[in-house]
This record gives structure tokens, C-alpha cells and sequence, in this order.
């Protein structure tokens, strides 16, 4: 035959391989299929103890089966959003799914069936192990080859203490289960809620008892439990580490950008978390008046201000959320310094206001009422402050609120009723965070040339107690002076 016809031959003889999605292949021969299903060893893990969760998880879970009697709760966990083309973001497990599980993995739904008596049955639809008999280990993108090992169903249940099923079997089961009212957070997979839609007849009824379901979860959610805000202390800690070295990179960050100083925060967060809680504001000079600058694409110069607003967020997904305004060069100017204390002044004034009972927008009005008093001193805004504060002009200089829940949202529980929330109480195991802040624009004429372009703000994280309050970030320096000492202390 022509050598035109042997290359033919040979190309019809061996399996072509055709890449597709995540790397995966179309076709492989028979040989190296059988092949792959031999010769692996068993990797089980047997005799598990529950994660640390486990049982909070369970108390939560009974707290809102009692809220829900006789009804079907579906709580999904999410599934992997595209980036671009065959590349996925990052996974982050729906809050609500890890606060009643403690799983974190992606893809599953945890089911709270409810029992004949009374009560409910907690199911917990999870991905299984890949197969290594017939090659979705292997040939899938999703396998375990390619994307790593996961717990099987056995020792998901050991862990969490919950009865585990196969995830690829829940549609069919929803279709074939009793036909109760049910109800799911929405949001986070669209698989489950379209097998809902066949299945619930009118749209709008179930939609409001959806929302129902959670703003329940996220009042619940308020108060948090003591492994919560021991969750909360670890990724504080671990935040103020971060601080720390962000101030030892200032001379390499002089020499770049705000993305080295973005940079050194995130190495921590992925060292000691799993991440940062938020996209990291790290805004030098007249960056810091933009309230979410977040292109961190600036310079950083000696002189001038670096607002610093970055959390850790846990392995659990608890995060903290610290703001610190730090000198470049290590030292206050007069007129920094000036507003720098202010706003410390405004802070200690909402931290005071941080008690049980107290209204939840009293450390938000004592703030504001520090800052009016401030800038009207100034000659700033024309007084009286009572006037300032009932128009609310003060906030063409401080225009966001001071503070927010926080847990495993950095704005947690958002979706909580108005009257448990903003106009609600604050009560032992709330945390939230204290932040006022002053911003001078660079072209606002309304403002002393001296001060345009800075920008403050300074923010901790408060744990509410039956007697007051905690600061669980203190051990990082506040105080002006106390910022330069320390700044001092780590600078080379």
C-alpha cells in the first residue's frame, strides 16, 4: 500500500483522543480503560468523629424545623459558576447550607424531610466518590482525577452526623416523594428549584414562602452561638496577622503598587483561611475617599494615607472585617492625624453604644453625632448639630452606614426582617462591625485644600455580651498614637 494509505491505516486503528471541557477526553481505547479500573486501593476512611459543627448544626437545624412543621425545607449549597470559557470561579458553599451542616463542598442540598410524629429528618444530598468502574474517575473533568478527592457518602455522614444520599438521585426522588408544601432557598442551584417549578402549581405562593424561608434562616442567624464566635475569633486573629505584615511590605509596596499590599493580605488569608472574606480594599492617597476602591491599582507614596479594609475568612467560612488608616511613611501629618482622631472619636462613641437592649441604629447615631459636632467645628457644615443631623448633611463626608452584621457573610443576615434587623434591638451573641469614617474628596472646593484627598476610616469587629460588648480585633493599634508606635516597631 502508498504510504498515504499506511498513515490512513494506522490513524483508523488507534482511538483518536479529542479533548473536551475541563480536560477530559471523548474516546479511549479499550485497553487502557480496562486498565484503569484495576489496581487502586482502597482509600475509605472509616471511624470518623463528627467535625467540630456537627452538633451545632443539629441545634440550628431543630430551631427551624420547629419554625416550619409538616413542610418539606430544601437548602442547596451551589454549584460552580463559569469564569471564562472552561475555567470556573473559585467554590464558596452557600452560607445558609454551612450553617445548618458544617459541609462546605459544592453540588450538594441538604433536604430537612419532615417525620411522621413530629420534627424532621436531616438529608444531605452530596456528590459521591468518582467511580473508578466506569471511568468518571478518570474521563470526566469533574472526577477525582482532576479535581480531587472527596469524602464518600459514609464518611459525609460520619461527619456530619446526618443520613447522606446520592445527589444524582434527587430529582427523581422530589418527583416521586408525597406532594407537601415545600419550600428552598433560592439562588443557588437551578436544577433543583426547575424540578420544583413542575411540581408546585402556583408560582406566586411559592415564591413567598420561599422568601420566607429566608429571612427566617437570617434572623436566626443573628445570634450567634459560641462556636460561631470562636469561628469569628480565629479569623479576627488571623486578619490582624495580615495587618502585620502588610505594614513590614509598606517599603516593597512604595515600590509597586496597592496590589503588593492586596497581595501580601491575601497570601495570609490563604495561609491561615481559606480566603478573604471580600474583595480587599487597600486605597492609598485620594484612593481611600473612593468607599469600595477595589482596583488597588494605585500608587503607594510616603506621605500619604494607606486605608487598609480586609478580612480573613475561616476554613468554616466565618470572616473577619477590619479597616485600619495607616501612615505611609509611619507618622502622622497635623492634618491627618486631625481627622484620624475624629473619626477615633466617633468610633469609641458607637463601640459605647454597643449593648444589649440598645436599639441596633444607636452606634450608628452616636457615630454620626460625633462626626457632625467635629465638622461643624470645624466650620465645615453650619450648626446647629441638631440641624446637621436631622437634613443629614454631615454624610456628604461620611456617606455610608457604621457598621453590619457579620458571620459568614461579611454583610450577614441581609436578608433578615427590618424589625429583628436595622430597626430592631441588639442582643447578646449578635457581631457586628463599627465603622464611621471621614472623606475628603480631591475636588470638593467645600473642603480646606489641606484636607481634600484624605480619607479615613477605621473599623472593628464587636461581639455583643449579656454585660456590653467585646472588641474582638483590640489587639490591633487604634489610637493614633498607638498606630505610630506600632507602625514603629515593624518598619524596617
Amino acid at each position: 500500500m502508498s504510504e498515504q494509505q499506511s498513515g490512513d491505516a494506522r490513524s483508523a486503528a488507534r482511538p483518536e483522543f479529542h479533548p473536551r471541557k475541563n480536560g477530559a477526553y471523548q474516546s479511549v481505547s479499550e485497553e487502557l480503560s480496562a486498565w484503569m479500573r484495576t489496581g487502586w486501593a482502597d482509600t475509605e476512611r472509616r471511624d470518623l468523629d463528627p467535625c467540630e459543627q456537627a452538633p451545632y448544626a443539629a441545634k440550628r437545624r431543630a430551631v427551624l424545623s420547629a419554625r416550619f412543621p409538616g413542610e418539606r425545607l430544601i437548602i442547596p449549597s451551589g454549584r460552580l459558576k463559569t469564569r471564562s470559557n472552561d475555567t470556573e470561579y473559585p467554590f464558596r458553599a452557600a452560607c445558609d447550607y454551612v450553617y445548618l451542616t458544617g459541609d462546605t463542598s459544592e453540588g450538594g442540598v441538604l433536604v430537612l424531610e419532615p417525620r411522621a410524629g413530629h420534627g424532621h429528618e436531616a438529608l444531605a444530598y452530596l456528590t459521591p466518590r468518582s467511580s473508578r468502574s466506569n471511568g468518571e474517575f478518570w474521563l470526566s473533568g469533574h472526577g477525582e482525577l482532576w479535581s480531587g478527592r472527596r469524602d464518600s457518602l459514609e464518611e459525609a455522614a460520619q461527619l456530619l452526623s446526618v443520613h447522606t444520599r446520592d445527589v444524582r438521585e434527587l430529582s427523581d426522588w422530589l418527583r416521586q416523594a408525597p406532594r407537601i408544601p415545600t419550600r428552598v432557598v433560592r439562588g443557588h442551584d437551578a436544577g433543583v428549584e426547575a424540578v420544583l417549578a413542575e411540581l408546585r402549581e402556583d408560582a406566586e405562593t411559592a415564591a413567598q414562602a420561599d422568601a420566607q424561608l429566608a429571612v427566617t434562616l437570617h434572623d436566626q442567624r443573628l445570634i450567634k452561638d459560641e462556636w460561631e464566635i470562636g469561628q469569628l475569633r480565629e479569623a479576627v486573629a488571623a486578619t490582624v496577622r495580615g495587618f502585620h505584615d502588610v505594614v513590614r511590605a509598606l517599603p516593597e509596596a512604595v515600590a509597586t503598587s496597592e496590589r503588593y499590599v492586596e497581595g501580601t493580605f491575601f497570601r495570609r488569608a490563604r495561609v491561615d483561611g481559606n480566603d478573604v472574606g471580600y474583595g480587599t480594599i487597600a486605597a492609598a492617597g485620594p484612593n481611600a475617599t473612593t468607599l469600595h476602591w477595589q482596583r488597588n491599582d494605585g500608587p503607594i507614596r510616603p506621605g500619604e494615607l494607606l486605608l487598609l479594609d480586609a478580612g480573613v475568612e475561616t476554613s468554616t467560612l466565618y470572616t473577619a472585617d477590619v479597616t485600619r488608616t495607616l501612615p505611609i511613611s509611619g507618622r502622622f501629618t497635623a492634618d491627618q492625624r486631625r481627622v484620624y482622631e475624629l473619626v477615633y472619636a466617633a468610633q469609641e462613641a458607637g463601640i459605647a453604644a454597643v449593648a444589649p437592649g440598645n436599639p441596633v441604629r444607636a452606634y450608628h447615631e452616636a457615630s454620626q453625632r460625633v462626626l457632625a459636632e467635629g465638622l461643624v467645628e470645624w466650620g465645615l457644615l453650619e450648626g446647629p448639630v441638631e440641624r446637621v443631623l436631622e437634613l443629614g448633611l454631615q454624610r456628604r463626608y461620611t456617606l455610608h452606614g457604621t457598621g453590619h452584621m457579620l458571620g459568614l457573610d461579611v454583610h450577614d443576615c441581609a436578608e433578615a426582617r427590618t424589625d429583628n434587623y436595622r430597626d430592631g434591638y441588639l442582643a447578646a451573641g449578635m457581631a457586628l462591625t463599627v465603622e464611621p469614617g471621614l472623606y475628603f474628596q480631591p475636588d470638593d472646593l467645600t473642603v480646606p485644600e489641606e484636607l481634600r484627598g484624605i480619607g479615613v476610616r477605621i473599623e472593628d469587629d464587636v461581639v455583643v455580651t449579656p454585660e456590653g460588648n467585646i472588641v474582638l480585633s483590640a489587639d490591633l493599634p487604634r489610637t493614633a498614637d498607638d498606630v505610630e508606635r506600632w507602625m514603629a516597631e515593624l518598619l524596617p
